[in-house]
Protein backbone atom coordinates (compact mmCIF):
# COMPACT_ATOMS: atom_id res chain seq x y z
CA UNK A 1 0.00 0.00 0.00
CA UNK A 2 1.09 4.10 -0.75
CA UNK A 3 1.91 5.53 2.24
CA UNK A 4 1.49 9.49 1.89
CA UNK A 5 0.60 11.58 -1.02
CA UNK A 6 3.33 10.90 -2.73
CA UNK A 7 1.96 7.59 -5.20
CA UNK A 8 -1.53 9.37 -5.71
CA UNK A 9 0.14 12.78 -7.00
CA UNK A 10 2.07 10.88 -9.93
CA UNK A 11 -1.13 8.27 -10.54
CA UNK A 12 -2.71 11.62 -11.43
CA UNK A 13 -0.84 13.22 -13.01
CA UNK A 14 -0.31 9.80 -15.72
CA UNK A 15 -4.07 9.50 -15.82
CA UNK A 16 -4.07 13.33 -16.48
CA UNK A 17 -1.75 13.27 -19.52
CA UNK A 18 -4.11 9.99 -20.70
CA UNK A 19 -6.68 11.82 -20.94
CA UNK A 20 -5.10 15.02 -22.56
CA UNK A 21 -3.82 12.72 -24.69
CA UNK A 22 -7.70 11.46 -26.29
CA UNK A 23 -8.68 14.91 -25.65
CA UNK A 24 -6.23 16.09 -28.46
CA UNK A 25 -5.33 14.34 -30.80
CA UNK A 26 -3.60 16.42 -32.89
CA UNK A 27 -0.21 16.35 -30.90
CA UNK A 28 3.06 16.64 -31.66
CA UNK A 29 4.08 14.07 -29.37
CA UNK A 30 3.63 10.70 -30.82
CA UNK A 31 1.95 7.19 -29.58
CA UNK A 32 5.45 5.41 -28.69
CA UNK A 33 6.91 8.11 -26.71
CA UNK A 34 3.43 8.98 -24.61
CA UNK A 35 3.66 5.44 -23.68
CA UNK A 36 6.99 5.17 -22.71
CA UNK A 37 6.46 8.46 -20.55
CA UNK A 38 3.01 6.66 -19.19
CA UNK A 39 5.13 3.68 -18.31
CA UNK A 40 7.87 5.47 -17.10
CA UNK A 41 5.58 7.10 -14.52
CA UNK A 42 4.11 4.19 -13.63
CA UNK A 43 6.98 2.64 -12.78
CA UNK A 44 7.98 5.75 -10.70
CA UNK A 45 4.23 5.75 -9.00
CA UNK A 46 4.97 2.24 -8.18
CA UNK A 47 8.25 3.57 -6.42
CA UNK A 48 6.91 5.80 -4.36
CA UNK A 49 4.24 3.31 -3.22
CA UNK A 50 7.16 0.97 -1.57
CA UNK A 51 9.98 3.44 -0.61
CA UNK A 52 10.75 3.81 2.80
CA UNK A 53 13.49 6.11 5.05
CA UNK A 54 16.95 4.51 5.88
CA UNK A 55 16.39 3.05 9.38
CA UNK A 56 18.78 2.63 11.58
CA UNK A 57 20.02 -1.35 12.31
CA UNK A 58 18.78 -1.14 16.39
CA UNK A 59 16.74 1.25 18.25
CA UNK A 60 15.80 0.60 21.90
CA UNK A 61 15.76 1.65 25.39
CA UNK A 62 18.00 -0.09 28.26
CA UNK A 63 17.02 -0.52 30.97
CA UNK A 64 19.15 1.04 32.89
CA UNK A 65 21.56 3.21 30.70
CA UNK A 66 19.08 5.63 28.57
CA UNK A 67 18.39 4.90 24.53
CA UNK A 68 20.30 3.28 22.12
CA UNK A 69 20.18 4.02 18.99
CA UNK A 70 22.91 1.48 16.65
CA UNK A 71 23.39 2.32 13.20
CA UNK A 72 24.46 -0.08 9.85
CA UNK A 73 27.22 2.28 9.41
CA UNK A 74 29.04 5.87 10.30
CA UNK A 75 26.81 8.01 7.23
CA UNK A 76 23.49 6.63 8.62
CA UNK A 77 24.76 7.61 11.90
CA UNK A 78 25.80 11.32 10.83
CA UNK A 79 23.03 11.75 9.51
CA UNK A 80 20.76 10.62 12.79
CA UNK A 81 22.75 12.56 15.10
CA UNK A 82 22.85 15.56 12.99
CA UNK A 83 18.82 15.50 13.40
CA UNK A 84 18.73 14.88 16.78
CA UNK A 85 21.44 17.62 17.59
CA UNK A 86 18.95 19.81 15.12
CA UNK A 87 15.44 18.77 17.32
CA UNK A 88 16.97 19.64 20.55
CA UNK A 89 18.32 22.92 19.30
CA UNK A 90 15.00 23.78 17.98
CA UNK A 91 12.99 22.55 21.34
CA UNK A 92 15.77 24.80 23.56
CA UNK A 93 15.67 27.92 21.33
CA UNK A 94 11.82 28.08 21.80
CA UNK A 95 11.94 26.85 25.55
CA UNK A 96 14.81 29.18 26.87
CA UNK A 97 15.76 31.47 23.46
CA UNK A 98 19.23 29.84 23.29
CA UNK A 99 21.15 26.70 23.14
CA UNK A 100 24.22 25.87 25.19
CA UNK A 101 26.07 23.18 23.84
CA UNK A 102 29.34 21.55 25.14
CA UNK A 103 31.11 19.02 22.65
CA UNK A 104 34.49 17.70 23.15
CA UNK A 105 37.17 16.52 20.45
CA UNK A 106 38.26 13.30 18.61
CA UNK A 107 36.11 11.56 15.81
CA UNK A 108 32.89 13.18 17.32
CA UNK A 109 33.36 16.23 15.15
CA UNK A 110 33.46 15.21 12.18
CA UNK A 111 30.46 12.49 12.70
CA UNK A 112 28.60 15.89 13.37
CA UNK A 113 29.56 17.41 10.29
CA UNK A 114 26.04 16.95 8.49
CA UNK A 115 25.33 19.65 10.54
CA UNK A 116 26.68 22.24 8.11
CA UNK A 117 24.98 20.20 4.71
CA UNK A 118 21.39 21.07 3.73
CA UNK A 119 19.07 21.09 5.51
CA UNK A 120 20.99 22.40 8.59
CA UNK A 121 23.00 24.63 7.47
CA UNK A 122 20.16 26.99 6.74
CA UNK A 123 17.23 25.67 8.93
CA UNK A 124 19.13 25.86 12.78
CA UNK A 125 18.90 29.14 14.50
CA UNK A 126 22.76 29.12 14.58
CA UNK A 127 22.87 32.55 16.13
CA UNK A 128 21.33 30.85 19.39
CA UNK A 129 24.24 28.42 20.11
CA UNK A 130 26.22 29.12 22.74
CA UNK A 131 28.94 26.54 22.48
CA UNK A 132 31.37 25.16 25.12
CA UNK A 133 33.95 22.62 25.75
CA UNK A 134 33.64 19.38 27.57
CA UNK A 135 37.45 19.13 27.32
CA UNK A 136 40.13 20.46 26.06
CA UNK A 137 43.75 20.30 25.54
CA UNK A 138 45.86 22.92 27.54
CA UNK A 139 47.66 23.77 23.93
CA UNK A 140 47.88 26.68 21.96
CA UNK A 141 44.52 26.79 19.36
CA UNK A 142 46.00 26.84 16.66
CA UNK A 143 47.96 23.59 17.77
CA UNK A 144 47.26 19.99 16.35
CA UNK A 145 45.88 18.74 19.77
CA UNK A 146 43.60 21.53 20.44
CA UNK A 147 40.03 20.72 20.33
CA UNK A 148 38.93 23.84 19.55
CA UNK A 149 41.06 24.10 16.46
CA UNK A 150 39.49 20.32 15.30
CA UNK A 151 35.78 22.16 15.90
CA UNK A 152 36.34 25.48 14.34
CA UNK A 153 38.03 23.58 11.05
CA UNK A 154 35.53 20.85 10.73
CA UNK A 155 32.39 22.93 12.13
CA UNK A 156 32.41 26.20 13.67
CA UNK A 157 34.00 27.85 10.93
CA UNK A 158 31.05 26.63 8.28
CA UNK A 159 27.66 27.83 9.88
CA UNK A 160 27.17 31.52 10.98
CA UNK A 161 27.63 30.38 14.55
CA UNK A 162 28.19 34.11 16.26
CA UNK A 163 32.14 34.41 17.17
CA UNK A 164 31.39 35.78 20.64
CA UNK A 165 29.06 33.07 21.40
CA UNK A 166 32.27 30.24 20.98
CA UNK A 167 33.69 30.08 24.51
CA UNK A 168 37.40 28.37 23.98
CA UNK A 169 39.47 28.52 27.13
CA UNK A 170 42.32 30.62 27.83
CA UNK A 171 45.25 29.02 26.20
CA UNK A 172 48.35 31.38 27.61
CA UNK A 173 48.11 30.06 31.11
CA UNK A 174 48.39 27.03 33.18
CA UNK A 175 45.91 24.25 33.28
CA UNK A 176 44.86 25.22 36.73
CA UNK A 177 44.53 28.90 35.53
CA UNK A 178 42.82 28.28 32.50
CA UNK A 179 40.22 25.74 34.59
CA UNK A 180 39.60 28.36 37.21
CA UNK A 181 39.19 31.02 34.51
CA UNK A 182 36.75 28.59 32.22
CA UNK A 183 34.62 27.47 35.20
CA UNK A 184 34.35 31.59 36.09
CA UNK A 185 33.41 32.16 32.85
CA UNK A 186 30.62 29.46 32.93
CA UNK A 187 29.49 30.54 36.09
CA UNK A 188 28.56 34.17 34.60
CA UNK A 189 26.65 32.63 31.70
CA UNK A 190 24.73 30.43 34.84
CA UNK A 191 23.67 33.91 36.35
CA UNK A 192 22.92 35.26 33.14
CA UNK A 193 21.24 31.85 31.98
CA UNK A 194 22.78 31.71 29.14
CA UNK A 195 23.47 27.98 30.76
CA UNK A 196 20.70 27.10 32.67
CA UNK A 197 20.95 25.49 36.40
CA UNK A 198 19.88 22.64 38.21
CA UNK A 199 17.02 22.80 39.96
CA UNK A 200 18.54 20.07 42.72
CA UNK A 201 21.89 21.32 42.64
CA UNK A 202 23.80 24.40 42.11
CA UNK A 203 25.28 23.30 38.80
CA UNK A 204 25.29 24.36 35.23
CA UNK A 205 22.07 22.38 33.03
CA UNK A 206 24.11 22.48 29.57
CA UNK A 207 21.13 21.84 26.67
CA UNK A 208 23.57 19.08 25.50
CA UNK A 209 26.40 17.97 26.02
CA UNK A 210 28.11 15.44 23.60
CA UNK A 211 30.79 12.85 24.54
CA UNK A 212 32.85 10.72 22.55
CA UNK A 213 34.41 7.73 24.76
CA UNK A 214 37.82 5.95 24.85
CA UNK A 215 38.94 2.26 23.94
CA UNK A 216 39.21 2.69 27.88
CA UNK A 217 36.25 3.93 29.27
CA UNK A 218 37.35 7.60 29.49
CA UNK A 219 34.86 10.33 29.05
CA UNK A 220 35.89 13.84 28.04
CA UNK A 221 39.04 14.00 30.44
CA UNK A 222 37.76 11.92 33.08
CA UNK A 223 40.06 8.84 32.88
CA UNK A 224 39.80 5.44 34.71
CA UNK A 225 41.04 5.50 38.34
CA UNK A 226 41.94 8.67 38.35
CA UNK A 227 41.69 11.22 41.33
CA UNK A 228 39.22 13.88 39.45
CA UNK A 229 36.37 11.14 39.44
CA UNK A 230 35.69 12.12 42.76
CA UNK A 231 35.42 15.78 42.45
CA UNK A 232 32.21 17.06 43.63
CA UNK A 233 32.94 20.71 44.34
CA UNK A 234 34.32 21.95 40.95
CA UNK A 235 32.81 22.51 37.95
CA UNK A 236 35.92 22.23 35.70
CA UNK A 237 39.07 20.70 37.00
CA UNK A 238 42.54 20.04 35.72
CA UNK A 239 44.55 17.22 35.16
CA UNK A 240 48.73 17.53 34.33
CA UNK A 241 49.30 13.27 33.88
CA UNK A 242 46.82 12.46 30.81
CA UNK A 243 47.43 8.84 29.97
CA UNK A 244 47.28 10.46 26.64
CA UNK A 245 49.45 13.22 24.99
CA UNK A 246 48.73 16.00 25.81
CA UNK A 247 49.17 15.47 29.51
CA UNK A 248 47.42 18.83 30.52
CA UNK A 249 44.03 19.45 29.91
CA UNK A 250 40.30 20.88 31.42
CA UNK A 251 37.56 18.48 31.92
CA UNK A 252 34.06 19.49 33.34
CA UNK A 253 33.74 17.09 36.10
CA UNK A 254 30.26 14.63 36.48
CA UNK A 255 28.15 16.22 38.58
CA UNK A 256 28.31 18.82 36.07
CA UNK A 257 27.87 16.19 33.26
CA UNK A 258 25.21 14.45 34.88
CA UNK A 259 22.84 17.96 35.30
CA UNK A 260 22.79 18.47 31.88
CA UNK A 261 19.22 18.14 30.27
CA UNK A 262 20.59 15.85 27.71
CA UNK A 263 24.06 13.93 27.25
CA UNK A 264 24.99 11.92 24.20
CA UNK A 265 27.37 9.26 24.18
CA UNK A 266 28.88 8.88 20.21
CA UNK A 267 30.83 5.94 20.11
CA UNK A 268 31.82 3.93 17.00
CA UNK A 269 34.68 1.15 15.73
CA UNK A 270 35.17 -2.30 16.63
CA UNK A 271 38.16 -1.05 19.33
CA UNK A 272 35.56 0.47 21.52
CA UNK A 273 32.70 -2.61 21.67
CA UNK A 274 34.29 -4.08 24.85
CA UNK A 275 34.37 -0.45 25.95
CA UNK A 276 30.61 -0.09 25.50
CA UNK A 277 29.83 -3.46 26.98
CA UNK A 278 31.38 -2.82 30.46
CA UNK A 279 29.30 1.06 30.29
CA UNK A 280 26.01 -0.64 29.57
CA UNK A 281 25.64 -3.78 29.85
CA UNK A 282 24.97 -5.13 33.43
CA UNK A 283 28.77 -6.92 34.37
CA UNK A 284 28.81 -6.44 38.02
CA UNK A 285 30.80 -4.00 40.61
CA UNK A 286 33.91 -4.35 38.91
CA UNK A 287 33.04 -1.66 36.22
CA UNK A 288 31.02 0.40 37.93
CA UNK A 289 33.34 3.26 38.22
CA UNK A 290 34.17 3.16 34.56
CA UNK A 291 34.47 6.83 33.95
CA UNK A 292 31.67 6.00 30.95
CA UNK A 293 29.24 4.18 33.18
CA UNK A 294 29.65 6.91 35.65
CA UNK A 295 27.90 9.08 33.24
CA UNK A 296 23.78 9.11 34.03
CA UNK A 297 22.54 12.03 33.81
CA UNK A 298 20.30 13.01 37.65
CA UNK A 299 16.74 14.24 35.39
CA UNK A 300 18.13 14.65 32.05
CA UNK A 301 18.20 11.44 29.52
CA UNK A 302 20.96 9.76 28.01
CA UNK A 303 21.12 8.76 24.90
CA UNK A 304 23.92 6.46 22.92
CA UNK A 305 24.86 6.71 19.24
CA UNK A 306 26.71 3.24 18.61
CA UNK A 307 28.01 1.84 14.93
CA UNK A 308 27.35 -1.87 14.88
CA UNK A 309 30.97 -2.82 15.28
CA UNK A 310 31.27 -0.47 18.85
CA UNK A 311 27.65 -2.04 19.46
CA UNK A 312 28.78 -5.62 18.80
CA UNK A 313 29.09 -7.12 22.14
CA UNK A 314 26.24 -5.78 23.52
CA UNK A 315 23.84 -7.92 25.81
CA UNK A 316 20.99 -7.04 23.39
CA UNK A 317 18.26 -8.98 26.28
CA UNK A 318 18.85 -6.17 28.13
CA UNK A 319 16.88 -3.08 26.16
CA UNK A 320 13.57 -3.13 24.78
CA UNK A 321 12.07 -1.63 21.01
Amino acid sequence: MCNGNRGEDLAFQSFSLLFIYKRDRISSVSLSIFIRLLLCLCFVTIIGCTWKPRRMAHSGVHKDRGELRIHENLDELGTDLAEYIAELSEASVKERGVFAIAISGGSLIGLMGKLCEAPYNKTVDWAKWYVFWADERVVAKTHADSNYKLAKDGLLSKVPIVPSHVNSINDSVSAEEAADDYEFHVRQLVKTRTINVSDISDCPKFDLILLGMGSDGHVASLFPNHPVLDEKDEWVTFITDSPKSPPERITFTLPVINSASNVVMVVTGESKAEAVHLAIDDVGADCLSLPARLVQPTKGKLAWFLDKLAASKLDGSQFSE
